[in-house]
């Protein structure tokens, strides 16, 4: 990394986005902005289901909570399009309802039908886009609007409103992209962002209580393409490790077939991998044993 530069994340919208809501004001006013006339809910009804998991291959996602039994609301935050969230949503929702099911203890193999909260899924859209529709589905994007088996229907949600805590959400991601191409990733940009949207009063109150750590939410040292690079790195030596494993044993494998035709011992081909491949006897021994 060229000096010590700081480089802010580019996924810096997602992370304040899902820690702006795991604060149960704002989810509540997530939640109010969602369902209008819902008066009565408060902050104790709302329960944080994100899906976290602290490694890049599994799953998760950017928001989740429920309101009481009554709904399972997932929502995510996109810059860029893409009709993809359909099916990521969907994977979402299975594992959320797997961890409903097994929280209240419910026999889907029972006989009587169990109760489960209503799902709705929505997609926050931050990036620029000349067509705006109010939903994507499954079946169309898909399956050229073929009734299909399973339905999943994304409600797009673009922060409209600018006085709400979507709209205000929205703000501060397009007051960051100017600055950043003021500034390009740097703490600059964040500080001059969080400095204009506290002047308009946009998150202002988060963006006060919590401007540290906003600050260090948006900025790394290693930049994310460079993790991704790093993590496709690992993943191809690990592969290449995989195919080289599989064609000793194949190698391994041909050679017992040998051996027995040639009426030899098993000593005979531990003794010759061992000289071939290097392994030590416990390992020759285990491999061979699979094929003797």
């Amino acid at each position: 990394m060229e000096d010590t530069k700081e480089i802010v994340k580019k996924t810096l919208r997602d992370s304040v986005f899902t820690d702006l809501f795991k604060i149960p004001k704002y989810l509540l006013e997530l939640y109010e902005v969602l369902h209008p006339e819902d008066t009565e809910v408060t902050e104790n009804d709302l329960k944080d289901i994100t899906i976290n998991n602290i490694f890049v291959d599994n799953l998760y996602n950017d928001l989740g909570f429920r309101v009481g039994d009554k709904y399972i609301i997932l929502a995510e935050c996109q810059s860029t399009w893409t009709v993809n969230i359909i099916v990521r949503a969907l994977f979402y929702m299975a594992t959320t309802y797997q961890k409903y099911i097994d929280e209240k203890n419910l026999d889907v193999y029972s006989s009587t039908k169990i109760k489960l909260p209503e799902p709705e899924l929505y997609v926050l859209y931050i990036g620029d886009r000349k067509k705006r529709p109010k939903e994507i589905k499954f079946s169309e994007e898909f399956f050229d609007g073929k009734d299909i088996s399973v339905e999943v229907k994304v409600k797009m949600l673009y922060g409209d409103k600018e006085d709400d805590i979507l709209g205000q959400y929205v703000t501060f991601s397009k007051v960051y992209n100017e600055q950043r191409k003021k500034y390009g990733r740097t703490r600059e940009a964040i500080t001059e962002t969080i400095r204009i949207c506290k002047d308009r009063n946009v998150l202002k109150e988060y963006l006060e209580s919590k401007e540290v750590e906003v600050v260090t939410m948006m900025m790394t040292l290693y930049d994310e393409e460079q993790i991704m690079k790093n993590h496709d790195a690992a993943l191809t030596r690990k592969i290449t490790e995989q195919v080289t494993e599989r064609v000793t044993e194949q190698g391994i494998a041909s050679l017992v077939k040998l051996c027995k035709r040639m009426n030899g011992s098993i000593e005979d081909a531990v003794e010759t991998v061992i000289s071939e491949y290097g392994f030590t006897e416990e390992k020759a021994r285990d491999i061979i044993s699979r094929y003797w």
